[in-house]
């Protein structure tokens, strides 16, 4: 098995999930798909492994029992059956989202390429494409923030941690959809982000290598339009400690997006617009440890500061718990 790619749904099988399934039956992979109890009751896609709620509830997961239902934060439960069949590599994607023949070729942790290394915040996209644009959870006093020069790295960048991009219909915040045209493409580049660097990054087009699998958790109490989006800021704050990279890389996917209430999306996206970068002034300062041994701590002092910021509520805290305590278990 050369990886497990991950979706959650609460649909049928459809064109994106049947084009998944075959891309991963052609190329010794396996496909994982979270329900939740909206679910169809039956799920007929061959080389697929689906699991319903009951199918989550029977793990020996301590997390599926304590996960709100109707959430997308049960991704999680996908990631833990990964990590416990010791799949070298997890890909997480979503049920609209097209995979081009790119999308199953094995990634590389370690890459040659230029680094962005002016700390702050970056829209990532503008290396990417000269059109204005911005990633989803940018926050938007920086849109129009300068490019800083790359530098070329001496040596190979780590990056366990990898963030495709969407063409067509890409991952940018309801401001943006609201008002500016899509569709929208990428030129086919890449680059990395180092130490101090801030860009959200999400859960659409994303590649993990097992040292960052604790990273992957993604927090249910909080807006669901920022849950992936304030997990990556966590993500690339422990990151920083451990000298990894974020890389940014070209569309391996082209998005076909599910029908959204764009004000709905603007409702639940107000928390990010309000305070992103108040989160990450807040998570700057903590004084975190270095070593993949110390990320578990690491995520409790980072979920503990936005419960203090009154962002995610303190259930969250419990079910960290329960997700940390059933990666040790795997």
């Amino acid at each position: 098995m050369l990886a497990t790619v991950i979706v959650t749904s609460i649909s049928a099988p459809n064109a994106v999930m049947r084009a998944i399934a075959e891309g991963c039956q052609k190329n010794g992979m396996r496909f994982v798909v979270i329900g939740d109890h909206k679910s169809p009751a039956t799920f007929d896609l061959p080389d697929a492994d689906f699991f319903g709620v009951q199918a989550q509830l029977e793990t020996s997961f301590r997390y599926a029992k304590l996960c709100p239902l109707d959430h997308y934060a049960r991704k999680n439960i996908g990631y833990l059956l990964a990590i416990a069949a010791k799949t070298p590599r997890i890909i997480e994607t979503d049920d609209d989202n097209f995979p081009r023949e790119a999308f199953f070729v094995e990634r590389c942790r370690e890459q040659d390429v230029a680094m962005f290394k002016r700390p702050g915040w970056l829209n990532v996209y503008r290396h990417f494409t000269e059109a204005c644009i911005w990633p989803r959870g940018l926050p938007l006093d920086h849109i129009h923030g300068e490019l800083p020069e790359a530098v070329e790295s001496a040596e190979k960048v780590t990056c366990p941690v990898q963030q495709g991009l969407a063409d067509a219909n890409p991952d940018v915040d309801a401001v943006y959809r609201l008002v500016f045209p899509l569709p929208q493409s990428f030129a086919e580049k890449r680059i990395a982000l180092g130490r101090g660097v801030w860009c959200p990054f999400n859960s659409q087009n994303t590649t993990w290598w097992p040292e960052a699998y604790p990273l992957m958790y993604l927090p249910a109490y909080c807006s669901f339009r920022m849950t992936d989006i304030w997990r990556s800021f966590v993500a690339q704050r422990i990151m920083w400690e451990n000298s990894w990279s974020l890389l940014f890389h070209e569309a391996t996917v082209w998005q076909d997006r599910n029908e959204h209430n764009l004000m709905r999306d603007f409702a639940d996206e107000l928390p990010g617009y309000m305070h992103n970068d108040r989160i990450s002034k807040t998570l700057e300062d903590l004084s975190l440890a270095s070593g993949v041994a110390k990320i578990p701590d690491n995520l409790r002092q980072c979920y503990k500061a936005l419960v203090s910021m009154d962002l995610v509520a303190r259930e969250e805290l419990a079910l960290l718990d329960a997700w940390l305590e059933d990666l040790s278990d795997v």
